[in-house]
């Protein structure tokens, strides 16, 4: 697998965000989107040893298209600049947590969880967290776990939700609005000789974040 060519193709299609540059360069596209399905082939593999579940998905069904939707957004360049997988027992589409890799120049990293989830299921994660707070707090405040994740979510009530009390002691995992985990990396991270082990070993910790999470979510799905 060749990442290096993944990455610079993305710096190039930085500097070249228009049509007439892609079709130019089709071929380049294609040989940088083949690599990154590889690297997904192998992530896939590593994962497998500890998420049966995950062992046949295929890793074209993990990816997403480079081109981007333009119609409602002022921003009109017409291809994204980072390439997204996200390995999924249940698709990349469901509400299933799952582990997403994610390869842009500066702006790298591994994540998953459930992204804005449907106002049911985040009622019922709420509820899930706080009836099992001893449990989440085992595994979300669990050191090594907080080396790659120390922060749960990306958005937040400013209060407490429906039906919480302001003054509850765990307030900020019921104000997510969603529940997710990230671990930014360096474009160096993917290029390493051990980055296979490394990847795996960051979500071998958020399996257990992920198996909590869609014990709930699976009653939707």
């Amino acid at each position: 697998m060749n990442i290096p060519l993944i990455f610079q193709f993305l710096k190039d299609i930085a500097a070249n965000n228009d049509r007439k540059w892609f079709q130019a360069h089709r071929s380049y596209y294609e040989q940088a989107d083949h690599e990154f399905e590889n690297m997904l082939t192998a992530i896939i593999a590593r994962i497998s040893d500890f998420d049966d579940s995950i062992r046949n998905v295929n890793p074209r069904d993990c990816m997403y298209r480079i081109y981007r939707d333009i119609r409602f957004s002022e921003d009109k360049t017409p291809y994204k600049l980072h390439f997204g997988g996200y390995i999924n027992a249940k698709g990349k589409k469901s509400n299933h947590c799952g582990y997403y890799v994610h390869l842009q120049p500066g702006n790298s990293l591994l994540a998953g969880g459930s992204y804005c989830p449907p106002p049911p299921i985040l009622k019922a994660l709420r509820q899930a967290v706080y009836d099992n707070m001893d449990e989440f707090r085992s595994i979300v405040e669990d050191p090594a776990f907080k080396r790659y994740f120390p922060v749960i979510g990306e958005n937040f009530l400013k209060s407490a939700p429906k039906g919480f009390s302001r003054d509850y002691p765990y307030l900020k995992y019921v104000q997510c609005k969603e529940y997710t985990v990230s671990h930014a990396v360096p474009d160096t991270f993917f290029q390493s000789e051990d980055f296979l082990d490394r990847t795996a070993d960051i979500f071998r910790q958020m399996k257990r974040f992920a198996d909590f999470i869609n014990y709930t979510i699976d009653d939707f799905e």
